[in-house]
């Protein structure tokens, strides 16, 4: 089963979902003068299974997404737009957010 680091930060008028491929928690990247640490204290390191992050990603107002399978899976789902994908070394990086009402 394929492995997805979570965590959930809630602040009083969003809810941010960090999401990230599991083996890559700790882990730095860069290319040039763009760089991403994937931060366990960000990400978090509870972890789920393919057939949830839907569901996580649907209740967040704000997603930031780090890793090939975590992206691919935004792209899939239709929140991430491939065009708009960061590579960032030997990683991708997406963001989006739900305008609230």
């Amino acid at each position: 089963m394929l492995l997805f680091a979570i965590k959930i930060h809630r602040m009083p008028r969003e809810t941010i979902l960090a999401v990230c491929d599991s083996e890559i928690l700790g882990m730095k990247f860069m290319d040039g003068e763009k760089r991403i640490e994937v931060y366990r204290s960000f990400y978090g390191d509870r972890e789920i299974g393919e057939d949830e992050l839907g569901q996580y990603m649907s209740e967040a107002t704000i997603v930031n997404i780090v890793g090939h399978r975590s992206v691919a899976k935004a792209i899939e789902l239709g929140y991430v737009d491939p065009e708009r994908v960061l590579v960032i070394g030997k990683t991708v990086h997406a963001q989006f957010a739900i305008l609230l009402k």
